[in-house]
């Protein structure tokens, strides 16, 4: 039996290494082009690759679900053009060749997270912000317009687990809400609302930090719209912190309470941290900006064209009296020179 085993631990080490990588980037907005990229540790050609999702049961376990949609190919790629809020999850991969099949080893978990335009469901947290203290409370709820109790919290930690609220340890989850009483820095993770039919929409990546937190929006910024970011100290009466502020590691405003964008841009979209000389630094946020939407541009055309034709019709009104006075004194004119022969 011993050997048995032996033989059984070598050749799963034998196995071939798939490896699993994002491009351009985990953090999208709906529209943007993603690419999962599987690559082989191995010599040999002519893999056949599939592309997984990572599913959690009741029971908390992982597996893997194999992707319907054209998940089986000759190449390493598994590309999706215009990204939505469905493709957001976490995946893996894996390799096979040969006759009968030699398979390698799964891949690496890759998390895709999806940020919706205008989601049918809203992860409001509370407190509202993106990075959090260690031992306090922290509400996250599911919101929508109709039924906020179909939805349930999902999460995805560092450790690569994907776990419901409503099966855990490390909360308790009440209709649409999840509720982590005493906050620890394994709770850093991305959580999201999941719909009964396994639906995945609004990810949020929440990180819990001991000192220095960074306080940014929890939700995508308005192109337009102005952003204020602040550092924070857990022990401290004022809490703000004079400290440095970065942007995609790039030192970009220093020595100041807090950071202001007036006008936001689609350039000002990265990750951002502040840095303090004594009390250190914050863990990285993304900062996600979306445009404005066409409905309002329509709306807004529509006005000036509303305003422009208000205002030609002020302006005939305006001229309207001296018109007619003028009709009138022409009109008089011709009368009175028309009954001057029969005067005579």
């Amino acid at each position: 039996m011993y050997l048995l085993l032996l033989i059984s631990d070598f050749s799963t080490l034998d196995r071939p290494q798939a490896v699993l990588s994002v491009s351009p980037q985990k953090w999208l907005t709906e529209g943007d082009p993603v690419s999962l990229i599987c690559e082989v540790y191995s010599s040999s050609t002519g893999w056949t690759f599939s592309w997984y999702t990572l599913t959690a049961s009741s029971e908390s376990s992982n597996h893997y679900q194999l992707l319907s949609d054209s998940s089986r190919g000759a190449g390493g790629n598994y590309t999706v053009s215009s990204a939505a809020v469905k493709h957001t999850g976490v995946y893996v991969c894996r390799a096979e060749r040969g006759e009968p099949a030699h398979k390698t080893t799964y891949s690496n978990t890759q998390p895709v997270w999806v940020t919706g335009v205008s989601p049918p469901v809203s992860l409001i947290i509370s407190p509202s912000r993106t990075q959090h203290f260690t031992f306090v409370s922290l509400s996250l709820s599911c919101e929508d317009q109709i039924n906020s109790d179909r939805w349930r919290v999902k999460r995805y930690t560092e450790s690569e687990q994907l776990e419901d609220c409503s099966s855990s340890v490390w909360a308790s989850q009440t209709g649409s809400t999840c509720t982590i009483s005493s906050t620890i820095t394994s709770n850093t993770g991305v959580y999201w609302c999941q719909s009964e039919s396994g639906e995945n929409y609004h990810p949020v990546n929440i990180t819990v930090h001991f000192f220095v937190i960074l306080e940014s929006p929890v939700h995508p910024v308005t192109e337009g719209d102005s952003l204020t970011l602040r550092c924070l100290y857990k022990h401290s009466t004022t809490q703000n912190l004079r400290a440095n502020f970065y942007k995609d590691g790039s030192l970009i405003q220093n020595q100041t309470t807090e950071m202001i964008i007036s006008t936001v841009s689609k350039s000002h979209e990265g990750f951002y941290y502040c840095k303090h000389p004594e009390r250190g630094e914050s863990p990285k946020s993304w900062i996600s900006v979306k445009g404005v939407s066409n409905k309002c541009c329509c709306i807004s055309s529509h006005s000036e064209s509303q305003i422009s034709v208000l205002r030609t019709l002020s302006s005939v009104l305006a001229v309207c009296p001296y018109l007619l006075v003028t009709v009138v004194l022409i009109f008089k004119c011709c009368r009175m020179r028309g009954f001057t022969p029969d005067s005579r």
